[in-house]
């Protein structure tokens, strides 16, 4: 007999059956199916399937699929908002375990909010953004609160920082006994809430239409054009004649630079692997420091994610688009990229071990990409500067600041050769 899968933490019930909970297992059939295989790739009859009923009674419950991601991506937010009312305290620790009890029993949340509600329609986008930025509101008053000193704008923007740390492990898959997991997220939370922010405000004087001396390639006119429109309406939302018309080329003329839209999405994400690697080449031959080189690949990478966010948003939700050559170099490349930076980390703080490193370092990209991605927080002086304590106190490389993890007696086995 074949066993029964949990999805998304509950045991679907045997075919045929009608538990009173139905309607919490196809949200959780379908938030587990989205996360694995991406929107696009999942039908309507693959989560009945999952929760052990017919199609027809599925549309019963949700009259689309559309109609289902929308809930889904709604109960995700909903389950970080209540878990900030449930702490019902103004001390940050209990507030950061609460939270962090969510994001490690649903890790999909993270990647739900980004990767998948872009392909709400408009309106249901408002709706999640409302949802979301209601729960920054929380934080940032939890920040206010205890920290006074601080002006409204510098507390929205740890706020923000704090948030991408602790849904941070739904962007990758390292693992920690739960306990152990739950304390260095939290640490790594109250290291970012206590970073020392830069003065923030908007740039003076910036047009939303700004821009440099355009490039005359139309092969680079039409990469421009598909990493924007990819970014924002996901690789299955957008036809390559869409990508012409926004590059100003004209239907089959596109097919002289590019034989199809799959080669447009791997020329992008190829593209920005090249940069992070070349970047990062740059940094680590500058120096025999490995301090100097982290803190010159930390200042790096948060430059590349503010000018180039639609590439950093393609290499962290499209590359389960590419045909599956190119998908497997790029991932691989990623995980290369990441490693390096684990590597440099565990050089400074061998106590740590190969995951704790590498859970730190995906806390602080994961901070500074979404930062980038949104735009009222990436156009305004200071982010940089901010971005970069967050960066340093989550990696626990800021005095007195979350370099406690990982530390103390029998440690030593997290050596430096433990973090390759």
């Amino acid at each position: 007999m074949a066993a029964v899968r949990k999805v998304g933490g509950v045991v679907p019930p045997p075919r045929g059956t009608r538990p009173r909970n139905r309607r919490e297992l196809i949200l959780a059939a379908a938030a587990d199916l989205f996360y694995r295989r991406g929107y696009a790739d999942v039908a309507m009859s693959d989560i009945a399937e999952a929760v052990g009923m017919g199609p027809s009674a599925l549309y019963r419950h949700f009259k689309s699929k559309q109609q289902l991601l929308m809930h889904v991506v709604l109960a995700g937010v909903a389950s970080v908002r209540e878990a900030l009312a449930r702490s019902g305290v103004d001390d940050p620790e209990t507030v950061l375990n609460a939270v962090v009890a969510v994001t490690l029993e649903h890790r999909e949340v993270g990647v739900l909010w980004q990767r998948e509600g872009r392909l709400l329609p408009a309106e249901e986008r408002t709706a999640v953004r409302r949802e979301v930025r209601a729960v920054t509101a929380v934080v940032t008053g939890l920040i206010r609160a205890g920290r006074p000193e601080l002006d409204s704008a510098q507390s929205e923007l740890l706020a923000w920082c704090g948030l991408g740390v602790l849904l941070s492990p739904s962007f990758h898959q390292v693992e920690l006994p739960r306990q152990e997991y739950v304390r260095l997220l939290v640490r790594l939370g109250q290291a970012t809430l206590t970073a020392s922010p830069a003065a923030v405000a908007p740039f003076a004087n910036r047009s939303p239409t700004a821009a440099g001396i355009v490039l005359g390639s139309r092969r680079e006119a039409l990469l421009a054009a598909a990493a924007r429109m990819f970014a924002a309406h996901g690789y299955a939302g957008v036809a390559i004649e869409d990508i012409g018309a926004a590059a100003g080329i004209a239907g089959p003329s596109v097919y002289n630079h590019f034989d199809s839209k799959a080669e447009l999405l791997s020329a992008a994400v190829t593209r920005g692997i090249e940069w992070l690697l070349l970047d990062m080449t740059r940094a680590l031959a500058g120096t025999q420091d490995h301090e100097v080189a982290l803190r010159v690949l930390l200042r790096s990478y948060i430059r590349f994610a503010a000018e180039h966010h639609d590439l950093v948003c393609l290499l962290l939700t499209e590359v389960s688009h590419l045909p599956e050559s190119a998908r497997h170099r790029a991932r691989q490349a990623q995980l290369e990229y990441v490693a390096e930076w684990t590597r440099l980390l565990c050089a400074l703080r061998p106590e740590y071990g190969a995951a704790e490193g590498r859970i730190r370092v995906q806390a602080a990209l994961t901070a500074i990409n979404d930062v980038a991605r949104t735009r009222h927080l990436r156009d305004t002086t200071g982010v940089a500067e901010t971005l970069e304590s967050v960066g340093w106190a989550v990696m626990g490389l800021a005095a007195g600041v979350g370099a406690a993890a990982g530390s103390g007696p029998g440690s030593a086995a997290g050596s430096v050769s433990g973090c390759n």
